[in-house]
């Protein structure tokens, strides 16, 4: 097998366990041990030095400890120091290159996916690795295990870099505050880490700096998720944090994905801060810090979220769905000289300009406990959003035949969904559109829009429907109906299913 084959995006993602589903194991120990091994060649043809050092972490997945070791000794084989972080989160593997001496460093995580599943993420002080570097490595990965080379079991050096992580959070926190001492006293704030990375965020950054966290949960590390799926988007666990911060009457809640570049948060009143909301809050942080900054983010968020920016005095720029290319397109802005502070996405997943673009859950929570520390109450910052009465989200699978392509069936739809919206009334195209086809729908046909596109990984074509009024989504599906119903290769049973409820 090409360890191509593990690729996903950005990452490395695979089968670590046998499991119920049958799923053959593809990320064995060999294949952590072999992109280890290329990973430090990389790193070293890179870098032009060969006296290099590079940072392990995990998340609580079972087989987090197994695959930290063996790309440990591919690391070692290649000639090049690494230290055992233990569990840690994602973002921390990354600011090891910034706060610490690392040349590199490697999480073994695969976020909110389940169990049986893991992964491999790489980082230098440059950031995350692009997809074309990933494809590089796989390559350099495939030729090392053609080759003979001699491996061993090492003994690692563990390093608690997690305090000195910590520390930068909880730093940012007395400054953004004003307070060199216990700047969040008086409140009340728990975390629902999920059994994930996430508890150190109750005993190393709340504690020290005066919050109460009775009421916490889930905090130790577990690798079976007992009690929900690590993700703030997962209803069951947003249900949880949701009464749990309403039984103890917390000043906000707080909820970690499991290796923590991910977080959403609970009000007092139950109200969530996610997707829309959460980029909201921090849209605004943003503008007042930074007054007519550019805000990116994936083609999916609200209309009211575009008018909500624009009234604060920023500039909403709505780009593709993807972390990477929220973030990568932040950045190019910037680059051409027009400020841009904020790429978030729906997900969760969002970065600040001054903490190096990198997507960090608990970055992001920090900025939302400065304001409060500051005696600022979020819900009021929202206020004058605009939620649409519905929003909906239909999933149509692609059936082709054996040597069709995918990339090109999805571009006909798009170009036939164009033509039929062009000859729809009351519909219209959305201009300022960078993924699929976004369609505008006037009040009497739908009052909201639709967003049809490609999937980025799979063989799907995601449908995003909202509207302002009671029964819009119904009336925007029903009328894509009379184009899509036509459509051999998308199985819509979805939309089917929406338009018959």
């Amino acid at each position: 097998m090409s360890y191509a084959l593990l690729q996903n995006g950005s990452d490395i993602r695979g089968i670590a366990m046998e499991n119920e589903t049958g799923a053959e194991v593809n990320l064995t120990n060999e294949a952590a041990r072999d992109l280890g091994y290329a990973f430090a060649i990389w790193l070293i043809e890179q870098s032009g030095k060969k006296d290099l050092k590079i940072a392990l972490g995990r998340d609580s997945r079972l087989t987090g400890q197994a695959l930290l070791e063996s790309a440990a000794q591919g690391i070692a084989a290649a000639g090049v120091l690494c230290d055992d972080f233990g569990i840690a989160s994602t973002p921390a593997m990354f600011m090891s290159t910034v706060l610490a001496d690392y040349d590199g460093s490697v999480m073994i995580t695969a976020s909110h996916l389940p169990y049986y599943r893991n992964g491999m993420k790489f980082f230098t002080p440059k950031g995350g690795l692009e997809k074309a570097q990933i494809a590089e490595l796989t390559k350099k990965a495939d030729d090392v295990a053609k080759k003979e080379i001699s491996f061993s079991k090492i003994g690692l050096n563990k390093v608690n870099f997690m305090e000195d992580y910590s520390k930068y959070l909880r730093d940012k926190i007395c400054n953004g505050v004003g307070k060199s001492e216990r700047p969040l006293e008086g409140l009340k704030i728990i975390v629902d880490a999920g059994n994930g990375a996430g508890g150190f965020y109750v005993e190393n950054v709340l504690k020290p700096l005066g919050a109460d966290v009775t009421g916490s949960q889930f905090l130790e590390p577990d690798g079976h998720f007992p009690n929900h799926i690590p993700n703030p988007e997962n209803k069951e666990a947003a249900e949880s944090i949701k009464n749990a911060t309403i039984a103890n009457k917390a000043d906000l809640g707080i909820i970690f994905d499991t290796d923590v570049d991910r977080a959403g948060a609970v009000l007092p009143s139950g109200k969530t801060l996610t997707r829309n909301d959460l980029i909201a809050v921090l849209s605004r942080i943003a503008l007042q810090e930074h007054p007519g900054t550019t805000i990116v983010t994936d083609s999916v968020t609200s209309s009211g979220l575009a008018k909500f920016i624009k009234a604060h005095g920023g500039v909403h720029r709505r780009f593709k769905r993807g972390y990477r290319n929220v973030i990568d397109e932040s950045i190019r802005l910037n680059n051409e000289g027009i400020d841009s502070q904020l790429a978030i996405e729906t997900s969760g997943h969002g970065a600040f300009k001054e903490n190096f673009f990198l997507d960090d859950g608990a970055y992001l929570m920090v900025k939302l406990l400065i304001e409060m520390g500051k005696g600022q109450g979020l819900e009021e910052m929202i206020a004058d959003l605009e939620e649409p009465k519905e929003s909906n989200e239909l999933r149509f699978k692609v059936n082709l035949d054996a040597g069709e392509e995918l990339q090109k069936n999805g571009d006909r739809i798009l170009d036939g969904l164009v033509s039929f919206v062009e000859r729809t009334n009351g519909w219209s195209l959305e201009k300022d559109n960078f993924e699929g086809v976004r369609v505008n729908c006037d009040k009497e046909n739908g009052d909201g829009w639709l967003l049809l596109r490609k999937s980025l990984h799979e063989p799907i074509m995601p449908l995003n429907i909202e509207s302002d009024s009671e029964g819009g989504c119904l009336v925007i599906a029903r009328k894509l109906k009379e184009f899509l119903g036509k459509e051999s290769t998308l199985d819509l049973t979805p939309l089917n299913d929406f338009c018959n409820d």
